[in-house]
């Protein structure tokens, strides 16, 4: 189905020449004057396409609404993929050429500020009503134009939403209570849309109101059910390459202003420094989000980004060791997301390194207790 783009191409530099905002008549004459049948259906419809090529995402928008989309992707104008939370789906929509994408890829970045040419080919920004955008000239990529776009979700997923939905079981759901009870630093593992911060900012609701939780993130994501939640957003730097606000910046900021909780949505790069600095400065139940494999991986995937800032593997293990003492992940299979277990941080007396150790597994709805059962018990009593 063509996205009907060459029609609107012949539209636009008519209604640009009145110097205004056109109004329906003003749309309603140029289209006769194009010699296009104009009847009410197809004004509305032409209105529509007006109104989501300058405001919206352009021919995406439909995609965009559609109930559960997580993900909307762009390779190029022939392949159009969205994410139902069920794995990729093809969908039978197609832009004109790879200069459509590119036209919307461009626009989208300039609604906030952000700039999108052959000087600078990649963007990564955040838009007004929440969603995420990348995009990738098609200078740099094959088959063109690439644009992805992560939709914010448009409700909030509690713990209990997790256990409805057999993501967790009901005794795991209280373990996790117990987690953030007891004040613990803990991390959230997964791989990428496995669910890492749909489930922290559940669990992050469940902190008590007169807590002040500070949230820093490169781009805001996490949305707690929280009376008193401050979000800290990055800034990448402007045309000039000045006026950048890092992650380790805004972390370092939140310090300052008297948290009950710090937060990094996801550990990424040289916050981690800071992160851990914080939470072995009396900072307890700071948390985040971390991308690994399994827990298993987790802190080998914490000595690369400790290594970003200058940190030396032994700091990590020593700093990670005082600092952190859980790992909850999460696997996505199928397009199903459930919760894996969770593990503890302990210092191993051989290597003097920190490893995971499973506490507990939650296969087929059960709780199943295993070696670091003993250690996270000790945990939840303190």
């Amino acid at each position: 189905m063509s996205l009907g783009a060459p029609d609107l191409d012949l539209l636009r530099p008519r209604l640009a020449e009145l110097g205004r905002e056109p109004a329906p008549a003003d749309v309603a004459r140029e289209m006769r004057a194009l010699g296009w049948v104009v009847t009410d259906e197809s004004l509305l419809a032409t209105l529509e396409w007006l109104r989501r090529d300058a405001l919206g995402a352009g021919p995406l928008d439909p995609l965009l609404g559609l109930p559960g989309v997580t993900d909307v992707l762009v390779n190029g104008p022939q392949h159009v993929y969205l994410d139902r939370g069920h794995g990729l789906e093809r969908v039978e929509l197609q832009f004109a050429d790879d200069d459509e994408v590119r036209r919307l890829a461009v626009r989208l970045a300039a609604r906030v500020g952000r700039r999108l040419d052959d000087a600078a080919p990649f963007v990564d920004a955040r838009l007004p009503d929440g969603t995420r955008v990348h995009a990738v000239l098609g200078t740099l990529a094959d088959p063109g134009t690439c644009l992805s776009l992560r939709v914010p979700a448009r409700g909030r997923f509690t713990l209990q939403d997790w256990v409805r939905v057999g993501s967790l079981p009901p005794a795991g759901a209280e373990l996790l209570r117990g987690l953030v009870a007891c004040r613990a630093a803990f991390l959230v593992s997964g791989g990428t849309g496995s669910g890492k911060t749909t489930l922290l900012a559940a669990l992050l609701s469940l902190a008590p109101p007169q807590e002040r939780l500070l949230v820093v993130e490169d781009s805001r994501e996490l949305d707690p059910d929280h009376p008193h939640c401050v979000r800290l957003e990055g800034r990448p730097p402007n045309a000039e390459g000045a006026g950048r606000v890092t992650l380790s910046d805004l972390v370092r900021q939140a310090l300052r202003m008297r948290p009950d909780r710090v937060v990094l949505g996801e550990v990424r790069g040289a916050e981690l420094c800071d992160l851990l600095t914080a939470l072995n400065t009396g900072h307890e139940g700071g948390c985040g989000t971390v991308h690994a494999n399994s827990a298993a991986d987790v802190p080998a995937r914490l000595e690369a980004l400790a290594a970003l800032g200058g940190m030396s593997r032994e700091a990590l293990h020593s700093q990670a060791a005082a600092a952190l003492d859980a790992v909850v992940h999460i696997r996505r299979e199928g397009g199903r997301r459930r919760v894996d277990g969770i593990s503890v941080l302990l210092r191993d007396e051989v290597t003097d390194r920190v490893r995971t150790v499973p506490a507990v597994t939650f296969g087929d709805g059960v709780v199943h207790k295993e070696a670091g059962g003993e250690a996270l018990e000790r945990l939840l009593a303190r």
